[in-house]
């Protein structure tokens, strides 16, 4: 069985949080969250990673994750480029951000020639899903079954202000269908759920339902749906827009409705963590401090 790849994204500018939060101190030692990422993967049989970073935090990045991290697993770095596009396109005047979490991924394109998994640097995803992606991973055989790992809604609220998150429509198969936006989730004070997006009657919510946290499992055959899918991104309105976005679920919606792959859904039950507002980084760090005390981690890694 081949030794999956973890890919990193990491070269995400945290906006609503400010500053470079995929290496913001949470551990009782001064990890950050990528450090408990990479712990859960190397222990569930990932062999290599890959991070996916921009070229003006690659010094820091180095330091802080690469210099740790190197002498466990092989590492290797690729940049997420507004000019990374197919030959005979270039961004459009006034487009200052990459183009999305496809784009992110297609960075990795010559760095990966198996199957990987695919993770938000900032995000705890824990080492359950960690072991459901490499045993997907390594036990597949068929080139275009992917998987992805879906958590349940109220295991991924913050309590500091409202969270987007698109749920897994799925049948018994356990096969992805589709992926349905919800924009602004947040509970009230009498602990119901609720989505309240602008223009529209709002939606009561159960907090079972599966959602998409950006935690993929790949076989290589990806590489060619991202670069057919960007062509006819940048062919269309993308192309010429300074903000529309190339991303993942809209890539892998392309892949399931034209029945070129699938999409297995792995359901858990843990907790997601992530530091969507600065006043997160707390809730983070003592969900941490309770698995270190619970022996899921050591005091260092």
């Amino acid at each position: 069985m081949e030794s999956p790849t973890l890919l990193i994204l990491a070269a995400g500018i945290g906006s609503r949080y400010g500053g470079l939060k995929q290496i913001e101190p949470v551990g009782p030692a001064g990890e950050i969250v990528l450090d408990y990422s990479l712990c859960d993967a190397l222990r569930a049989g990932f062999g290599r990673a890959v991070f996916v970073i921009r070229r003006d935090i690659e010094g820091p990045f180095r330091e802080r994750v690469g210099a740790r991290w190197e002498r466990r697993l092989p590492c290797a770095y690729v940049f997420q480029d507004l000019a990374d596009v197919p030959p005979g396109f270039a961004a459009p005047a006034g487009r200052a951000k990459p183009w999305g979490t496809a784009h992110a991924i297609r960075a990795g394109r010559r760095e990966i020639s198996g199957p990987f998994a695919a993770i938000n640097a900032d995000d705890f995803y824990g080492a359950a899903s960690f072991r459901a992606l490499a045993s997907h991973l390594m036990s597949e055989k068929n080139p275009a079954a992917h998987c992805m790992v879906a958590f349940q809604l109220g295991q991924t609220l913050s309590e500091h202000g409202s969270v987007s998150r698109g749920v897994c429509l799925c049948g018994s198969d356990r096969l992805l269908a589709g992926i349905q936006e919800r924009t602004k989730i947040s509970r009230h004070a009498d602990g119901t759920l609720w989505d309240e997006p602008e223009g529209a009657p709002p939606t009561p919510l159960t907090g079972r339902e599966p959602v998409s946290m950006n935690c993929w499992g790949f076989m290589s055959s990806v590489f060619q749906e991202l670069e057919t899918a960007f062509d006819r991104f940048l062919r269309g309105e993308g192309g010429a827009s300074p903000k529309k976005e190339f991303t993942i679920p809209s890539v892998v919606d392309g892949l399931i409705r034209s029945g070129r792959g699938t999409v297995k859904v792995l359901e858990t039950t843990s907790r997601w963590f992530g530091v969507t507002y600065r006043e997160d980084k707390a809730t983070v760090q003592a969900a941490i401090r309770a698995l270190v005390a619970a022996g899921e981690y050591p005091a260092q890694l």
